[in-house]
């Protein structure tokens, strides 16, 4: 058996647009083990100055809406325009293995084997919301092969669209028809995320239906906060079977882009994500230490036991797992 390659080749490899590579690259960030992350981090740090010129694009939408046959028109199109698509497709987990159980990448045959496209279908690893633990060096590192248009395409579930909206430039929200007076459950708070809203499936007998939709979300959008004072969210009908408004979708994409690079605010937004995106691992990494602590995973038993048959209060089985960890809670790092 060949040695693993290192984490210089690897790094070669991706900035050379070697495929293979760069998906033991994804594999390599995407790793919980001990000794992975530390390669990862290395690989990160030499891969980072080459990364962040993409276009970060979020899809979201209750199951369906259509995700990844629109995403597959999308991709298709842009491929046909002369860019370089990266799809990173995050698939619910299998509770038995914790692999991808929806299989984007064949439903997404053309973009799949394009020359200048790679998908990447990840399981969430039981992450919050449906988005893989690690889809955020995932991007950097597909920028960093040459990807200029990064599509994140979430389970539409739970808390994935506040969680890919902190890590993409544009947040789209997919819709289907029919709408109906309950804006297929999507709260007031998602739509309030959303650059751009559009209503898919607009073609053939679903159409009208569709261009309803259409006015039943610029209304409901009438009484949202946009997530931009400079932008007014737009909602376009699209078809992902026929290619019907992607044109349109892409050009407000294009814009939307454009107002933010002028006002600066593509910028501040990239940048508060780095500082979200450190402090969010800062917590991981606690929650780790916390739950591989001796003392706590020898008190966790008793204690969720006793939550669980209300002899205890969570609040005071929390401060007991505290105290174990060596912090005495309210007052900081203990000892």
């Amino acid at each position: 058996m060949a040695p693993a390659p290192s984490v210089e080749a690897i790094a070669q490899g991706v900035l050379g647009g070697d495929r293979a590579l760069l998906g033991r690259a994804i594999t390599l960030v995407e790793s919980r083990l001990p000794g992975h992350r530390i390669e990862a981090q290395a690989l990160l740090e030499r891969l980072l100055p080459h990364a962040g010129r993409s276009v970060r694009v979020g899809v979201s939408g209750a199951p369906g809406a259509g995700k990844s046959t629109f995403i597959e028109a999308l991709g298709s199109m842009l491929l046909d325009r002369g860019h370089r698509v990266a799809v990173l497709a995050v698939d619910p987990s299998s509770c038995l293995s914790g692999g991808s159980i929806l299989g984007d990448k064949t439903r997404m045959e053309r973009v799949a084997t394009h020359a200048n496209a790679f998908v990447r279908p990840s399981p969430t690893g039981g992450a919050l919301g449906g988005v893989a633990r690690r889809t955020r060096e995932a991007v950097l590192v597909v920028e960093a092969a040459g990807y200029d248009v990064v599509l994140v395409e979430t389970v539409g579930v739970g808390q994935s669209e506040t969680l890919v909206a902190d890590m993409v430039d544009c947040f789209l929200v997919l819709l289907a028809p029919g709408a109906g007076d309950e804006l297929q459950g999507i709260k007031r708070g998602i739509l309030e995320l959303a650059d751009l809203v559009a209503v898919n499936k607009a073609d053939g007998d679903a159409k009208p239906a569709a261009l309803r939709a259409v006015r039943d979300f610029e209304a409901a959008l009438r009484y949202a906060r946009p997530p931009d004072p400079d932008w007014r969210t737009p909602v376009l009908p699209v078809s992902g079977r026929t290619g019907e408004g992607l044109v349109e979708l892409w050009e407000q994409v294009e814009a939307h882009r454009r107002i933010r690079e002028a006002s600066g605010a593509l910028e501040r937004r990239r940048r508060d994500q780095s500082l979200r995106w450190l402090w969010g691992l800062v917590e991981e990494g606690l929650l780790d230490a916390l739950r591989a602590h001796p003392e706590v995973r020898a008190r966790l038993p008793d204690l969720e036991a006793d939550v669980l048959a209300s002899r205890i209060p969570p609040a005071l089985a929390a401060e007991a797992l505290l105290r174990a960890f060596g912090v005495t809670p309210g007052s900081g790092m203990g000892g």
